[in-house]
């Protein structure tokens, strides 16, 4: 049985190597892997504070509990922003509940002189992200201001490392995307392996060899997952080569190997199900959504 079963995936592998659609899949994979650092530059820079204040500073309408000539004002004000003062947090809560300001600032002191930043931003998560990204520098320069104060020096020259943005691209979207789309085109060359036997009329052919339908569609599953987990190597080795460090290279794999195994699984269930190939990418289309 080892021997027909071999032979199937042997054979689907070939053919799939043969696919254009999948080839060009696995060519755009290998372009984002190589040039990881290159789009991950790119990425970047669409988060440019200086661009957006330079376009659109003047209508973001920042509330600030305090008096207009306090530092952090001051600081607001000379990053561009659109200042409007409060004596009270009641009253600029108000505002703010109203839609006066986008963004609420309170920089209370307790007794002991702790000073704590408060910010209030609007429910949109598209809001508030070009809100943090334009009031960052000016709350930087504010917690200078406070450690000077107080006679805290940090000498910013002895922190090494990336900036945080960096990291949340390439750990939260980069990495799971090259890992986890394999696997999802995995579930889709399942679907196509098996409705391309009942359209070209080769499932009985092949059923003739001694090997049951289980095996051959076992078969069929194993290919599509060997070439996932493939690729799955070979990304982690390109991303490697351009200097993202990556740990637990082999318990990522194995996450890999589980979801295309689900994947593939799951696709190829519905495609022996349906005998269709239309039908059947629909389904497993809408599975992935959910």
């Amino acid at each position: 049985m080892i021997r027909p079963f071999m032979a199937v995936v042997k054979k689907e592998i070939g053919s799939v190597l043969r696919d254009r659609t999948i080839i060009i899949s696995i060519l755009i994979q290998l372009f984002i892997a190589s040039f990881s650092s290159g789009l991950l530059l790119g990425m970047l820079s669409l988060y440019d504070a200086d661009t957006i204040m330079r376009f659109s500073g003047e209508g973001i309408r920042v509330g600030v509990v305090g008096d207009a000539t306090a530092p952090l004002a001051s600081l607001l004000t000379e990053r561009g922003l659109n200042i409007q003062t409060f004596p009270t947090l009641t009253e600029a809560q108000s505002a703010f509940y109203d839609g006066e300001v986008l963004a609420l600032i309170d920089v209370p002191q307790d007794a002991n002189g702790l000073i704590e930043v408060k910010l209030y931003l609007p429910d949109s998560d598209t809001v508030s992200s070009l809100i943090r990204m334009v009031i960052q520098e000016p709350l930087k320069q504010y917690e200078n201001y406070l450690r000077a104060e107080r006679g805290v020096e940090v000498r910013y020259a002895d922190l090494n490392g990336k900036p945080a943005t960096s990291f949340e691209f390439v750990y939260s979207v980069l990495i799971p995307m090259l890992m986890f789309f394999p696997a999802f085109v995995a579930g889709s060359m399942s679907i196509d392996m098996i409705t391309e036997e009942v359209e070209n009329k080769t499932l009985q052919t092949l059923l003739s060899a001694p090997l049951t339908i289980t095996g051959m569609i076992g078969a069929k599953i194993a290919s599509a997952v060997i070439l996932a987990i493939v690729q799955c190597i070979a990304w982690l080795t390109l991303l490697h080569l351009n200097g993202i460090d990556i740990q637990n290279k082999a318990w990522i794999l194995v996450l890999a190997l589980v979801v295309a195994g689900i994947s593939s699984t799951a696709a190829a269930i519905t495609a022996a199900f349906l005998q269709d190939r239309e039908r059947s990418q629909f389904i497993f289309s809408l599975l992935l959504l959910a």
